[in-house]
């Protein structure tokens, strides 16, 4: 039977992606310490989840009114470790969890980035993976030295040669180039080493590459794009797809819609697995879910969606009145995640939505409040998505720490096991195991650039 994926939705920062999480009175504070971070891998390997993934950005959400003052005041993303490190600890603290992080295309190098995925795939025998992302706001750019981001399209034309060479340095090593021979001095084989000597447009980059193969080939690859150029670029490269359906139709719309992009590219639709974002929130009966719940409605303030818009919009929402429609050339202008745009204008109706349409109509800063209930009727509601063709699985996002998770593992995870549609225990040791991809080989990624 068809298995569904789990994965956690992580933040290395004093709140989940939920900015009011950290007012809740159960969420841990010592977001600072590696414990912290540990308890939540071992949390979900208990739960046997895919993986623990850590979304990023280069900067606090400090675009509203120009200023961090705000960010830092109302505790809105304003702590940023770097994920990776963190996912070394988590590692050190589980066996089987897989361990995904964010890394960008835009101001990142892709040598550097391929040697830390694969140096950490390497120390956790086989379980990382790479977030692909493009950066989306111009408090980015400034941190990582540029005047101003990328125009959207350009980004992912970049990001398609940084994945080139990514995987072409990843490759170059052959699975038995080490030999590690003390009697007769042989170290490796030259020959099974090779050179990328890559030159694109936008990159170059040398080699050779200065680390070996994995217990999984190389680490597995996430996408979250959602605009037209996302998803194509998503139906090249991803074996793992986040995405944010809002309902079950349009869900398997969309689904179907993005299987068949794969497959166009060339590539096998089922070693591309698509999981949606959702906020369970759960306990042992469905009255106790119902009270945390009204708790958490209580948490978000009005300027935690002001400033998310900003950030995630790149543009300061502190310019316009509350009521002010926006005008076509700013609706036009925005370069940052323009599927929020575009869902506002289909949820309210307007074409100039004003800045407190934004805010109902992209629920940004707030859980969404449709999968509340005891174990029943959130297993329910997530059968019922997996099994009628709208997804393969979910990210499961926490609206406090490690609370959500721990309810979620508790109360829901047991149901969804004894339904059949979920794992009981781990298949194999990596992270392509636990999402039934196969070992990754050498070159199993060039047939895509044919079907360009």
């Amino acid at each position: 039977m068809r298995q569904m994926h789990l994965v956690g939705f992580l933040q290395a920062q004093n709140c989940t992606n939920l900015a009011s999480s950290w007012r809740h009175p159960e969420s841990r504070t010592d977001f600072l310490s590696a414990d912290y971070y540990q308890e939540i891998g071992r949390v979900l390997e208990a739960g046997k989840f895919d993986l623990g993934f850590f979304d990023d950005r280069l900067s606090m959400p400090d675009r509203y009114g120009s200023d961090h003052h705000h960010t830092i005041e109302h505790g809105i993303r304003c702590v940023k470790l770097d994920p990776v490190v963190v996912l070394t600890m988590m590692a050190a603290a589980t066996r089987r969890l897989g361990l995904g992080s964010t890394a960008s295309t835009t101001y990142f190098e892709p040598f550097h980035v391929a040697r830390a995925f694969q140096t950490l795939d390497l120390m956790s025998e086989g379980r990382s993976a790479w977030n692909i992302v493009t950066s989306l706001n111009d408090g980015e750019a400034a941190n990582m030295g540029h005047a101003e981001m990328m125009a959207h399209d350009a980004r992912y034309d970049r990001a398609d040669e940084f994945v080139e060479v990514v995987l072409g340095h990843w490759d170059s090593w052959e699975d038995d180039a080490l030999i590690v021979d003390k009697s007769t001095g042989r170290f490796g084989d030259g020959d099974k080493v090779h050179r990328l000597d890559y030159r694109g447009r936008f990159l170059h980059s040398r080699g050779p590459f200065t680390v070996p193969r994995s217990p999984q080939g190389r680490p597995v690859m996430i996408q979250a794009g959602s605009s037209g150029r996302g998803k194509r670029f998503s139906a090249r490269w991803a074996e793992l797809v986040f995405v944010a359906y809002h309902d079950i139709a349009s869900g398997q719309r969309e689904y179907a819609e993005f299987k068949a992009m794969i497959a166009a590219a060339g590539r096998d639709p089922d070693h591309v697995k698509v999981a949606t974002l959702c906020y369970p929130i759960c306990a042992a009966t469905k009255a106790e879910a119902e009270d945390r719940a009204a708790l958490i409605e209580t948490l978000p303030l009005e300027i935690d969606a002001l400033s998310l818009l900003s950030e995630a919009l790149n543009f300061d929402f502190a310019t316009k009145g509350m009521d002010e429609p926006f005008s076509d050339a700013e609706m036009a202008g925005i370069q940052g995640l323009q599927a929020i745009r575009d869902r506002v204008v289909k949820n309210t109706g307007k074409k100039n939505p004003t800045v407190r349409d934004f805010i109902t109509g992209s629920g940004r800063g707030r859980p969404r409040m449709d999968m509340v209930g005891g174990p029943k009727e959130v297993a329910d509601k997530l059968e019922q998505w997996f099994t009628e063709g709208a997804c393969d699985g979910f990210v499961i996002s926490a609206t406090h720490v490690p609370g959500s998770y721990s309810e979620f593992v508790q109360h829901v995870v047991p149901e969804l096991q004894r339904r059949g549609i979920y794992r009981k225990d781990y298949s194999g040791p990596t992270l392509r195991d636990h999402l039934g991809l196969p070992r990754s080989t050498l070159g199993d990624w060039k047939p895509r650039l044919a079907a360009e």
